[in-house]
């Protein structure tokens, strides 16, 4: 699925953040997916804000949880990167220069191609700082996370400190609590090929060559 204003995808005429994709977005694609070309079931992969908002649809829509197979999570958390006073200061000072510059840059939104507006991102600042995941309309989504029983494979890496931080994706397939989920931190350190960042993560040459067959293993096994 393409992210609004991404891509080839017509630009959004009004503002739109987290749950308006969630809501709408991901609910167009799974009833295109389920009851038009009726697919039984499917695997999903998703990278960032992508984990985020299917983990929100299917909170609100749980008649779809059964027909997910696996779930697999490249640089996704919600309410972690705070980690320590260091972190959170960078996140309150994203957040004004963001509110300022009406946008987050490309580079620093974790992207080689696109920037996020300041309302769509205003959300992750806010979880990340006050240590929650709320609804606007104060629906915790935090208490309803261990709803979804699918298995769920989460890959974060030491290069992606400060949008997705190994002690942030940690907590957020915690509260899935499911003790099939399963948590890989890729890292030099570890004999990986590198400190992956944000981006390169899911897309780089070496991601393909050590991460993804990973993945695919995990999608074969749970399929």
């Amino acid at each position: 699925m393409e992210w609004r204003n991404h891509g080839k995808s017509s630009k959004a005429k009004q503002k739109f953040n987290f749950e308006t994709i969630a809501k709408y977005d991901i609910s167009s694609t799974f009833n295109f997916l389920f009851n038009t070309i009726k697919l039984k079931s499917l695997d999903c992969i998703t990278h960032s804000a992508g984990g985020i908002v299917l983990t929100m649809f299917l909170i609100n829509n749980p008649n779809y949880n059964s027909k997910i197979n696996s779930i697999t999570l490249f640089g996704v958390q919600a309410f972690g990167a705070s980690k320590n006073l260091r972190n959170k200061i960078k996140i309150l000072i994203s957040k004004y220069l963001t509110a300022t510059l009406g946008k987050v840059p490309s580079k620093s939104a974790g992207s080689t191609e696109h920037g996020e507006s300041y309302y769509t991102m205003k959300q992750w600042f806010d979880w990340n700082l006050k240590k929650n995941f709320i609804g606007e309309n104060g629906f915790d989504y935090l208490k309803m996370m261990n709803t979804i029983k699918t298995p769920i494979l989460s890959i974060c890496a030491k290069g992606d400190n400060f949008i997705a931080p190994k002690e942030g994706c940690q907590k957020f397939i915690d509260a899935f609590e499911n003790e099939q989920n399963k948590l890989i931190f890729f890292s030099k350190e570890n004999g990986n090929l590198e400190d992956y960042n944000h981006s390169r993560i899911i897309k780089s040459k070496n991601s393909k060559k050590e991460i993804w067959p990973i993945v695919e293993k995990w999608i074969y096994e749970k399929s």
